[in-house]
């Protein structure tokens, strides 16, 4: 059985900025020489963790905060009920490393915490208390082994998929199975620069000229290319011991995701809810990336645009790499154009039929 899932996705999107830096530009690499538009990995985890796709399939996420004071808040209304104020505040505590924690109590760091993980520690917490067993002892336990807290983590998927990194109190780190990569343009792409302006109704009413803002924001369109590679055996060991069955089912919700959420910047003005032209998934035994495919940035072709030539660019290197180190990888594509494309893996017609074929492992 193969142990990584690779995800290679080629979406079009028209006119827009999705990804900015801190200069309000869109982001960019140079990759072959030339200037590509770029969307961070992170900016496109945190929207599909965000998406309603995601909350509906895959649950609630994990909540991402520094501001304990407001999660102790969060926590408390949540397991009204179920625990006391006091005991959720304790296993807070020992989960932050923290002796105490007021309303403007912080974290040194953004971290992904999981109500599902506060609970159980409530729950051990209270066994330890009824059995007269001492709390430092049985945190102590906890750190050294975690089973029981381990499990819990698996509720919140984005962390089994993205990992957390933790350096104090009962927060364990836990290795990210899902690796992806910052999303980038097949092809170079001059920005265009829209100069736009507010008009001020009053001042319009008035019989006045002029604008009541102005500024100007950089934009672009073009062919990217999403990569993501997701180890299944780490996954499920990050569930708590999950069966490969669900670890796939996970996977193919991952492939639902890269081929259809879109980041969300500047969309109200842009509005480019594009879904993917293409999704080539392999089961493979090493994370294998297409990127260099466009290394040499493609050229518009003719009149067809950037989408075809970037697709057939994709299934040539992957046909050139699986031939040259003899890879004996299973692959499917799904693609809206219909390319006949000499060494093309087999083709499924609908993306429900790709994930379906994911989550058979494989297999048709």
């Amino acid at each position: 059985m193969k142990n990584y899932v690779n995800y290679h996705v080629l979406i079009s999107h028209s006119p827009s900025c999705l990804n900015r830096d801190d200069m309000n530009m869109q982001k960019s690499t140079v990759f072959g020489g030339v200037r590509r538009v770029r969307i961070s990995s992170q900016s496109l985890k945190r929207a599909i963790r965000t998406s309603d796709y995601y909350r509906q399939h895959l649950g609630e996420p994990s909540v991402r905060t520094r501001e304990l004071g407001r999660f102790r808040e969060k926590c408390i209304r949540t397991l009204n009920g179920r625990f006391s104020e006091k005991l959720v505040s304790r296993a807070i505590e020992a989960l932050s490393g923290k002796e105490s924690i007021a309303d403007d109590t912080e974290a040194d760091a953004v971290a992904p915490w999981i109500l599902a993980e506060v609970a159980k520690l409530c729950e051990l917490i209270e066994a330890a208390e009824r059995e007269g067993r001492d709390l430092e002892k049985v945190f102590k336990q906890i750190s050294k082994d975690g089973a029981d807290l381990r499990k819990s983590i698996g509720q919140a998927v984005d962390v089994a998929l993205c990992g957390r990194m933790a350096t104090s109190g009962l927060m364990m780190p836990v290795d990210g199975a899902l690796a992806v990569a910052h999303v980038f343009t097949t092809h170079a792409v001059d920005s265009d620069i829209d100069w736009f302006t507010a008009v001020d109704d009053l001042i319009s009413d008035a019989g006045e000229s002029g604008a009541g803002h102005l500024n100007t924001q950089e934009f672009s369109s073009g062919v990217f290319y999403r990569y993501a590679s997701l180890n299944l055996r780490q996954l499920q060991e990050n569930l708590g011991g999950a069966s490969r069955e669900r670890a796939l089912e996970i996977a193919s919700h991952v492939a639902h995701l890269l081929a259809t959420v879109v980041p969300s910047a500047k969309q109200q003005s842009f509005a480019a809810h594009n879904l993917a032209d293409a999704v080539l998934v392999t089961f493979g035994d090493m994370p294998v990336s297409l990127a260099n495919a466009f290394e040499n940035p493609v050229r518009a072709n003719g009149e067809r645009g950037f989408r075809t030539p970037s697709l057939q660019r994709l299934l040539k290197h992957w046909r050139n790499t699986r031939q040259a180190y003899e890879l004996d990888d299973s692959a499917r594509l799904f693609a809206l154009d219909d390319l006949p494309t000499e060494g093309e893996p087999a083709r499924l017609p609908t993306l429900s039929a790709l994930k379906e074929w994911i989550a058979q492992d494989g297999r048709e």
